[in-house]
């Protein structure tokens, strides 16, 4: 009887995360304009974002040979890839985070990169010039 429970569960789960990867693909799609909100493109493109956030650029190129193949853009991926950098690597194992980090991020990569811009911008203010050493200007 334990044994029957236990596949029971096993034969629901794959089911329950299909759901779940149909559901994000079709607000993926909703929500990101252009090829970069097609299916496999948004596929392709979080796979190989989550591969490079683990440091396996191999299996990484081989996901980005296919995402070129499909006529995904490839400046999008590299839009995302900022985003999930700089909003950190999860310091836990847990792969679950990291994909959130990656989804959120192939949803709408710009917050993370207007957040990049704007501490070098923050550093000089407007038509301000960096003092040079040895100019004499007091």
């Amino acid at each position: 009887m334990a044994q029957a429970t236990g596949d029971a569960k096993n034969k629901d789960q794959p089911k329950v995360e299909a759901k779940t990867e149909a559901v994000h693909l079709a607000e993926v799609a909703r929500q990101v304009k252009g090829p970069a909100g097609l299916p496999e493109c948004a596929h392709l493109g979080e796979n190989a974002i989550s591969l490079v956030m683990r440091n396996d650029v191999d299996a990484a190129a081989r996901h980005m040979d296919l995402y070129d193949r499909f006529g995904c853009p490839g400046a999008y991926v590299r839009e995302s890839l900022r985003c999930a950098l700089l909003n950190g690597t999860p310091v836990t194992k847990d792969s679950r985070s990291l994909e959130d980090v990656v989804r959120t991020c192939w949803l709408n990569p710009q917050p993370a990169t207007a957040a990049a811009a704007t501490p070098a911008a923050a550093t000089q203010a407007p038509g301000q010039t960096p003092a040079t050493p040895g100019t004499g200007t007091h």
